[in-house]
Formats: structure tokens, sequence, C-alpha cells
């Protein structure tokens, strides 16, 4: 499944790989220009043949209570920007807020925490 242009290299495609890391798969939404290795299935590094290292980990928001789905990525990559539903759990209480992510080149997304 491919769901845009990479907005790094703006040669390759974002597709989805299946990754397992500590025990549960994960979504990677990653450049086609990409490559990846690991030893032991669990920490992933790019091979040395890579050509881009853009990418996505689907729960790249999970502190904040939030993965990202297929439709949210794809309009990401389209606009740079959207606006999530977050939760904190603060005081005991889950506490519902609305944030705009961003495209980052180095993480993948970031949170616009001012704006």
């Amino acid at each position: 499944m491919q769901l845009g242009v990479c907005p790094k290299c703006q040669e390759g495609v974002i597709e989805v790989e299946e990754k397992l890391v500590r025990g549960k798969k994960v979504k990677l939404f990653v450049c086609s220009n990409a490559a990846w290795k690991s030893e032991d299935g669990e920490l992933w590094e790019l091979r040395e043949d890579a050509t881009c290292d853009f990418r996505i980990w689907q729960n790249a928001l999970a502190r904040y209570g939030k993965w990202l789905s297929y439709k949210e990525v794809r309009e990401l990559l389209q606009e740079r920007e959207l606006e999530v539903e977050l939760v904190s759990k603060k005081y005991g209480k889950k506490i519902h807020y609305t944030k705009e992510i961003i495209l980052d080149m180095e993480y993948g997304v970031s949170v616009l925490w001012e704006s």
C-alpha cells in the first residue's frame, strides 16, 4: 500500500511495513528508498545502501495515547499538518485535548505545543 510521495527525498513513495517492537506488531510508514536491517528483530537501523531515511512509526505519539492510522498519515503527507486528539493521564484522570502535528524530517512527526 502506498500512501503518498516521500516529503524528504521527493523520489520515493511512502509504503507500509510491519515490524515487531517489544513483542507488538507496529506499522512503519517508510520511504521506498529506505532499507532496514535488524540483528535481533527489535532494533531497526538503516542499511548502508539506503538513499532516504524518512519514516513515521505508527506509535510515534503513543505516549500521548495516539496511534496513527493510514488515513491520518496520508492526510499528513498531503497537508503537512494535521489536527489530532491526544490523551493525558494527569492526576489519575484521562484528559483529552487536540493538538496539531506536523511532518518532521528527523522524527517523522512532531507535536506543535505552542501556536
